[in-house]
């Protein structure tokens, strides 16, 4: 099974997820990264695990549809079966969700439904919540919509600021990921 990743920034989930996929604790084939900004560094650490990278904005496509009919042959060229988002801040759309419909898993900050879309944390904290989480969910066309596969909560304490909470979903998500991925993924390649 052949797997592209795709993220917009640092890239902290990618390193985790294709450390272990170098390591074969993940089942199948980590061919592609795609990035959606060019200058982003999870493209220098796909570098570093020689992982192939496409980078294109959807202002180089002209609109968004161009743009993920773009990546969808991408994609297809590539014959990628399975994509994990890590990181990814752009809405799946129907060019791709056509083709990789229930073969698309992402990782949201939150524990969904609470706190959907982007700043989940920094939302979280500011309603004073006592608890956020983690959620493994697939993707469907609405925004943080798609059926649930794994969610852990992450305590907001007393003394937080969103540095200290933001890590601390973060150590959450280098867990939570792998370990659900691992199930999904191995799953797939039994059948």
């Amino acid at each position: 099974m052949k797997i592209a990743i795709f993220a917009s920034g640092n890239g902290t989930n990618f390193e985790v997820l294709a450390k272990q996929f170098q390591k074969r604790e993940l089942a199948g084939e980590l061919k592609l990264l795609f990035c959606d900004h060019p200058d982003a560094y999870v493209i220098q650490r796909a570098k570093k695990f020689n992982i192939p990278v496409e980078t294109f904005t959807v202002k180089s496509c002209g609109e968004k549809r161009l743009y993920e009919e773009k990546i969808a042959h991408i994609l297809i060229e590539n014959q990628i079966d399975f994509i994990i988002l890590a990181g990814y801040m752009r809405v799946i759309g129907q060019p791709i969700l056509a083709k990789y419909e229930g073969c698309i898993v992402n990782l949201h900050p939150a524990y969904l439904p609470e706190y959907p879309g982007l700043h989940s944390i920094e939302r979280a904290f500011a309603d004073h919540k006592k608890q956020t989480g983690v959620t493994v969910h697939y993707i469907d066309s609405g925004v943080d919509s798609g059926p649930i596969i794994a969610q852990e909560h992450v305590a907001i304490l007393p003394d937080d600021t969103v540095e200290t909470l933001e890590k601390r979903v973060h150590d959450c998500e280098h867990r939570l990921y792998p370990a659900t991925l691992k199930k999904i993924l191995q799953n797939r390649c039994d059948k």
